[in-house]
């Protein structure tokens, strides 16, 4: 169950909140009090976080930039500021949704569902957990519970790619034309290398065989 942070001071709209989500299949964290508010909602390592744009002692403007800096969780500002300015704002601090109060309910939780889609296989997450290892995003590299192994960029986005397609298979032509348009410009044999060492740090945790070769086919992540 995604994990939803609510970070609002009026105590009415907070509990409705609480209770609405809850309702609607969420867990809720409520943040009550704002003295300490940025470390605060790191700390609670939530999967959205719904920011009051007006809190005590804190702009959620500059909080929701001062998060920005350290997570990518996502966030929607949740205002009675109904203006351009403040949302063009919001978003540049790195706000991934704006909206105003009073709301529908419906559209908030329409919003918390689609941001919550989109980082499912963590696009904004920092990890991908898989069975065996886990991909760290922000790190770029593969690990388990002992052990932590580096990859090279194309390493990295070569897995990546096998990880968003677990148990399909994926040809070198599609590989490689995934690698191009992230502006890594490899060959076939250049290919080949990399699926050589990403098997064998893989193995280093213990996991051989992971990446099956589908002859005439490409590879699969099983």
């Amino acid at each position: 169950m995604p994990k939803i942070l609510i970070v609002e001071d009026d105590e009415k709209l907070r509990n409705e909140l609480e209770i609405f989500l809850s309702h609607n299949g969420y867990l809720t964290e409520i943040l009550k009090k704002f003295d300490n508010t940025i470390q605060d909602i790191l700390n609670l390592d939530s999967d959205l976080i719904l920011l009051d744009i007006n809190l005590p002692g804190a702009d959620g403007e500059f909080v929701c930039k001062e998060i920005r800096k350290q997570s990518n969780v996502p966030i929607i500002m949740v205002t009675s500021r109904d203006n351009e300015i403040d949302e063009l704002l919001s978003l540049n601090y790195g706000a991934d949704q704006y909206i105003t109060k009073p709301f529908n309910i419906q559209i908030l939780l329409a919003k918390i569902s689609s941001l919550l889609r989109r980082t499912k296989m963590g696009i904004s997450q920092e990890k991908i957990v898989v069975q065996g290892f886990t991909l760290n995003i922000s790190k770029s590299t593969i690990e388990n519970e002992y052990k932590e192994i580096e990859l090279t960029k194309n390493e990295f986005k070569i897995l990546k790619y096998l990880v968003e397609h677990q148990n399909k298979i994926v040809s070198r032509e599609e590989i490689m034309d995934y690698l191009w348009e992230s502006e890594s410009f490899i060959d076939d044999n250049t290919l080949s290398v990399n699926i050589t060492r990403l098997r064998n740090k893989l193995e280093e945790l213990g996991l051989k065989e992971i990446i099956e070769t589908k002859r005439g086919q490409g590879y699969i992540l099983k």
